[in-house]
């Protein structure tokens, strides 16, 4: 299972391109000007295409920030604003967002193990999509980096995010990936939904680091 902010497993071609070039946090500190209208302000709801939590990107994965980025800017994931902002950034300017993305997580170890333990339900949904086979123990410790932490990601964003892997075609909310398709189509939109509000409620490195305007 994935996100924006998140919740993805990335191209290999996109991986591949984000893991060639070194990303600079403090280059990327001077180029979020276009991030922090949505990303730097707790609580924003993003209004179109659907009404969500945009999600928590500080802290994230690095390699899966530039992935998700090199999906947008190619068509792979369809949200028309997403795209504008990624089709405006060259290779360094993702490297070196992602690098400044990843280094405002919150600091400290693993997640501790969910003290809040999931329905029958939700326990059955987990086995069946068994997402910690790619996002790892506590769901915040991905096989892969280009992988997200989804625990404690916005649950309304997680369930968006899920609903448009059903459905590749959608013009505005689509996501094209075989894995994440082949997982999230199992399930009825009411599953997802439960299964995102169990992920969306664990403890999480993830959060929004508001901007000195936004504070």
């Amino acid at each position: 299972m994935t996100t924006l902010f998140a919740l993805v497993v990335a191209s290999a071609t996109g991986a591949l391109q984000a893991q060639e070039i070194q990303g600079n946090a403090q280059a990327g500190a001077q180029k979020n000007a276009m991030c922090i209208g949505c990303h730097g302000i707790v609580g924003y709801q993003a209004n179109f295409p659907e009404v969500y939590k945009v999600p928590m990107i500080s802290g994230q994965n690095a390699a899966y920030i530039a992935a998700a980025l090199e999906e947008y800017k190619k068509g792979g994931r369809k949200h028309p604003t997403m795209r504008g902002v990624a089709e405006s950034l060259s290779e360094q300017d993702i490297a070196d967002l992602a690098a400044y993305y990843a280094s405002q997580g919150k600091s400290g170890d693993l997640p501790a193990p969910p003290t809040r333990q999931p329905s029958a339900q939700v326990a059955q949904l987990l086995q069946k999509g068994a997402c910690v086979s790619c996002h790892g123990d506590n769901f915040a410790k991905p096989i892969d980096p280009s992988y997200p932490e989804i625990a404690g990601q916005q649950a309304d964003y997680l369930f968006a995010a899920l609903k448009a892997y059903k459905d590749d075609s959608r013009q505005y909310v689509g996501r094209s990936n075989a894995v994440m398709a082949g997982v999230a189509t199992q399930f009825s939109n009411a599953e997802l939904k439960a299964l995102a509000g169990y992920i969306g409620s664990l403890d999480t490195h993830l959060q929004v680091v508001p901007q000195s305007r936004f504070r």
